[in-house]
């Protein structure tokens, strides 16, 4: 699919990778919704790009794993510039590490990781399957084809993350909806810090584990490769190509692989005393 003049929202596009995806798009000549939680950041990346291109986004403050909220940014979307062509659910948390995650901690994972993306499908996909077009573009993570040492809810939300782009692309990718996830390993942002900030051994391990295991890229990298992607209509989306490698090991041999990952913790953790 051709950016260019078709209407997409982003969802954490308030800063990181969202937000270098809402520039890139707009830069391509799409016109985009940037929606964030956190309002004020979505209104200044909205600002930044129209400086540039102008007329080209509207920032929105919204929780993207509440379906009124989602329904609003639709709304939005088709007011200010026409139906929606493309999705980016790009909100994300971090998670908790280890069993001491509290039921909070993995509803929270639960809504933001996976719940926001089946909402989103919910609302557009029989819309899309109407009019024979639509792109919806899941960002989960690396950690959803291999796991994430430290946090079971950011590894089996993410997990659920790519499992659910898997079966929209299979259940409706003969109806004219494209469906393509992204799964990089480190990347420039907040969250990629976010467990060596927490103060918690399994959580400076789970940082340290993904900044070892391969170049962290910046945000308009990311971007980058997102929008060839899309134009490809590519499914798996792999900033770090070096993950299909690692995937196609783990495939070829589970248990070696499980034990290798015990003792890649065991050495990781032993760094952070």
């Amino acid at each position: 699919m051709r950016v260019a003049d078709k209407v997409a929202i982003v969802t954490g596009g308030g800063a990181g990778i969202g937000a270098a995806v809402a520039t890139a798009l707009a830069a391509a000549g799409a016109r985009i919704v940037v929606a964030d939680l956190d309002d004020a950041a979505a209104l200044a990346v909205s600002a930044r790009i129209n400086d540039e291109h102008p007329g080209s986004a509207v920032g929105v403050g919204a929780d993207a794993a509440d379906t009124a909220a989602i329904r609003d940014l639709i709304a939005v979307a088709e007011r200010e510039f026409g139906p929606v062509d493309l999705y980016f659910a790009n909100a994300g948390v971090s998670g908790a590490s280890g069993l001491d995650a509290t039921e909070d901690d993995w509803d929270l994972s639960l809504a933001v990781n996976l719940r926001a993306h089946v909402r989103a499908a919910q609302l557009l996909v029989p819309g899309w399957v109407e009019r024979g077009e639509g792109y919806f573009v899941s960002t989960a993570s690396a950690a959803g084809l291999l796991t994430q040492i430290g946090s079971a809810t950011y590894s089996v939300t993410k997990h659920a993350a790519v499992g659910f782009a898997e079966w929209l692309n299979i259940t409706y990718g003969d109806q004219g909806v494209r469906v393509s996830c992204l799964c990089p390993m480190g990347v420039n942002t907040k969250l990629l810090y976010a467990g060596q900030d927490s103060g918690e051994p399994l959580g400076a391990a789970a940082t340290r584990a993904v900044v070892s295991a391969g170049e962290v890229l910046e945000p308009a990298e990311v971007a980058e490769i997102v929008l060839a992607a899309v134009d490809a209509e590519q499914f798996l989306i792999l900033p770090h190509p070096q993950v299909l490698d690692m995937y196609r090991n783990k495939g070829s041999d589970y248990d070696r692989w499980l034990r290798g990952m015990r003792r890649y913790q065991s050495a990781l953790l032993a760094e952070t005393h």
